[in-house]
């Protein structure tokens, strides 16, 4: 069942001058976007960001109430389920699973994932790119006890890749890109038939519950999906925008841009299935302690507006 309660989206006691919405990022995220479609020019609410290094923090934030909103990708979510966190996902979109790799050193003697048992792999905690390892793992045979997982950041993971510190490094664009790029990384395993590629907007019980952000959210939700969609048709404007915003060469940021184009999906029973698969995974494989009921994190009160 989904989660619907709460106050109406529609209800609104506080003037939206007063209304301050605190939004959580990561680099190159939700605010590069919305910037260069010109999204936020004209925005009714005044925007607090803060930027994240991956999804899980994030998500401390928004449970905590520091955040309202912010964006994730599949698996930060079911972490925070499983910690009982106050939050629900209240928007997704899907994109391509390409760029979610294991990377390994271009000279690195590792052909195949069944390489990786006993190895060293670098990875954010609780991020799609854990997510993605359980997977791949798994298809090979092996569990995520078979190898050493080193839960680093990504600056401090690339720094570990770099420096030959770690054997091979799941993550996901732009950084993939950047060390495909830049330390000539090779690709061992994508996410490709693998990962579900769905991301999400996920905001804190708190913010749902206070009626003066409901409609700074929603706003905020429909934008977000449009810039989504802009980006998508304006790839190269795109690139040139998230190169400057975040530092990265345009290179890069065009070959993160042109494999990806996530697109806003409705949250419905096949999206909270695929998503139960994958904690149900995680539950298997002893990484979470009990089993996640992955429909209670989401609400749908939003949806009609985003359709």
């Amino acid at each position: 069942m989904l989660f619907t309660t709460g106050c109406a989206a529609t209800a609104q006691d506080t003037p939206a001058a007063e209304v301050v919405l605190k939004v959580g990022d990561q680099k190159g995220g939700a605010k590069s976007v919305l910037t260069a479609a010109g999204l936020l020019n004209d925005f009714p609410y005044k925007i607090e960001w803060s930027t994240f290094t991956s999804g899980p923090p994030l998500l401390e934030a928004a449970s905590a109430g520091a955040i309202d909103v912010g964006g994730v990708g599949n698996t930060p979510p079911i972490f925070a389920a499983a910690a009982n966190a106050k939050i629900a996902a209240v928007g997704a979109s899907q994109g391509q699973v390409e760029a979610d790799a294991i990377l390994v050193q271009e000279s690195s003697p590792l052909k195949t994932v069944a390489d990786l048992k006993g190895k060293n792999i670098a990875v954010a905690k609780g991020s799609s790119a854990h997510g993605q390892v359980l997977l791949t793992l798994r298809k090979a045979g092996l569990t995520t006890k078979d190898v050493t997982l080193n839960f680093l950041q990504p600056s401090d993971a690339y720094s570990a890749f770099t420096q030959g510190k770690v054997d091979a490094w799941a993550v996901w664009d732009p950084y993939t890109a950047q060390a495909q790029q830049e330390a000539k990384a090779r690709v061992l395993a994508t996410g490709e038939g693998l990962s579900n590629g769905y991301g999400f907007q996920v905001a804190g019980r708190k913010a749902l519950d206070d009626k003066g952000k409901n409609p700074a959210i929603k706003e905020y939700l429909i934008r977000y999906y449009k810039a989504q969609k802009w980006a998508d048709t304006h790839r190269e404007e795109w690139a040139k925008a998230w190169s400057a915003e975040t530092g990265l060469k345009y290179e890069v940021a065009l070959a993160a841009v042109n494999r990806n184009g996530d697109q806003a999906v409705k949250i419905d029973d096949r999206l909270i299935k695929s998503e139960q698969e994958l904690a149900d995974a995680f539950t298997e494989d002893r990484t979470l302690p009990g089993k996640v009921d992955f429909a209670k994190f989401v609400d749908t009160r939003f949806q009609g507006d985003l359709a």
